[in-house]
């Protein structure tokens, strides 16, 4: 299996526009962060974890041939915004299976109404299938068993999901216990660290480094990093061992 980091940056991206910050004007790729989403895939299965506002930019650099299935962590814009862009998979497949939480898929409904439109609909309008992501129901996308794990974005629920070995979480600053439990004997786990500072809503560098050692996940892959952070190269080089900053474009094979 493999995974490809799609955006590894928060919801402004790096460069933030306008910044004056020194990071926004590195000229080191790996400082040059998209919206934050990951497709993970193999021969025959290929998921996608949220689409955000840079989500065509991204499949066209990943070359994605296809999406087997869309997966919502949550319903904020930099997560969902890229949903119209879904259009040229449809034009190939059919319509595009999505997974999210209930309150997920209402939300998605009121921003995008055209799409889930039953009568009338304007031809070429992107078209999915709706699955309701439950809290302790595994679901399946091709041949791949999909397990849920709920977390808390502040007071915002939110869903990471685990695949075979690999786990991938998000805009979380808490997670129960009895979902902790889930995430053991992981290969690999993606959890976002922010910044250096506590985050209301967003593990920071600390905390992640914390979960990680709750977790001991073979290896780690920081995302959702801020510029704030600091310089990739700098960070990366205090970090402890097996604990990595992901970075755009990075790609990792994970044996099943």
């Amino acid at each position: 299996m493999k995974v490809y980091f799609l955006g590894t940056g928060t919801s402004q991206g790096i460069p933030v526009i306008g910044s004056q910050h020194p990071v926004c004007f590195s000229s080191d790729a790996k400082d040059k962060r998209l919206r934050v989403s990951v497709w993970v895939y193999d021969e025959q299965n290929s998921v996608v974890i949220d689409c955000g506002p840079d989500f065509r930019q991204q499949m066209l650099r990943a070359q994605c041939p296809k999406i087997d299935a869309l997966l919502f962590t949550h319903e904020h814009a930099d997560h969902t915004a890229g949903l119209d862009d879904i259009r040229p998979f449809n034009f190939k497949q059919g319509d595009i299976p999505i997974f999210a939480h209930a309150r997920v898929l209402a939300n998605l409904k009121k921003r995008f109404d055209y799409i889930f439109e039953t009568e009338n609909k304007y031809p070429g309008a992107p078209s999915v299938v709706e699955h309701v992501v439950v809290q302790n129901i595994p679901f399946t996308v091709g041949t791949w068993s999909i397990v849920p794990i709920q977390a808390w974005h502040g007071t915002l629920q939110v869903f990471g999901y685990r695949i075979h070995n690999f786990a991938y979480l998000t805009d979380v600053s808490f997670i129960e216990t009895s979902e902790i439990e889930k995430l053991k004997g992981l290969k690999v786990l993606v959890i976002n660290a922010l910044r250096e500072e506590k985050h209301h809503s967003h593990f920071s560098l600390q905390e992640a480094l914390d979960f990680v050692t709750l977790i001991q996940p073979e290896k780690c892959y920081l995302t959702h990093i801020s510029h704030s952070l600091g310089f990739h190269e700098e960070v990366q080089s205090r970090l402890p061992k097996g604990v990595s900053l992901a970075y755009d474009n990075l790609e990792i094979s994970i044996e099943l």
